[in-house]
């Protein structure tokens, strides 16, 4: 009986340890890679394939280059101030608005962070690269590809200035270390319910970045 119940317990131990170790194995498959993405310099010039840098002019300056470059012909404009809370610096997924430009600032200018990516939407006479063809998404009344991985970049904004986003380009966040912060948002009025195409990166590709805000990247 004694050999019995020691025979027993080895089997019982065998197979919390499968279990364990499936347990382990089934986390491991399932657990996002974890992407560090370097936090690259703010400039008019690295920012550009995303949208613009706007900052402060002396008043009674005219109209130009320096100003942000609107697209809101396609429905009613809407600025507000939005209350955002409890953000990490982590992102698994990104958006992107095809029909509007949108405007984001730190109300407070305290420093923040957004993670960006160029627009991949498919024009009207545009060919697609028959190995792609695949992977072509739909939106409302329009087509567009994937963010690519690699193309994936996260900027530092701090102070009285705003970036402006074109039409398309994908974001997430904005991104702080502060318990909330308030942020000034121009868009449209309906951009929220009927413009917000979403990728999942965590979900599609086992991928979540991280700003690792220690360093900067000069482009």
């Amino acid at each position: 009986m004694v050999a019995e119940r020691g025979v027993a317990s080895e089997r019982e131990r065998e197979r919390s340890t499968m279990a364990s170790t499936a347990t382990s194995v089934s986390s491991a498959v399932a657990a996002p890679c974890i992407v560090p993405l370097r936090v690259t310099e703010l400039t008019p010039e690295s920012f550009a394939s995303f949208g613009q840098v706007i900052d402060p002019q002396p008043d009674g300056s005219r109209f130009g280059p320096l100003d942000a470059q609107l697209d809101l012909s396609r429905g009613i404009p809407r600025f507000y101030i939005m209350r955002l809370q409890n953000r990490t610096l982590n992102f698994g997924s990104i958006t992107h608005h095809a029909k509007t430009t949108q405007c984001l600032g730190s109300a407070l200018g305290r420093p923040w962070y957004l993670g960006v990516a160029p627009p991949t939407i498919i024009g009207a006479n545009e060919t697609i690269d028959p190995k792609k063809s695949s992977q072509v998404l739909k939106g409302d009344g329009y087509e567009y590809l994937p963010p690519s991985v690699e193309d994936v970049r996260v900027f530092r904004v701090e102070g009285p200035r705003f970036l402006k986003l074109h039409a398309g380009t994908w974001h997430a966040g904005p991104l702080f270390e502060d318990p909330s912060m308030d942020f000034y948002n121009l868009e449209l009025s309906n951009t929220n319910e009927v413009d917000h195409s979403t990728y999942h990166f965590k979900k599609n590709d086992g991928i979540v970045f991280a700003v690792d805000n220690s360093c900067f990247v000069a482009l």
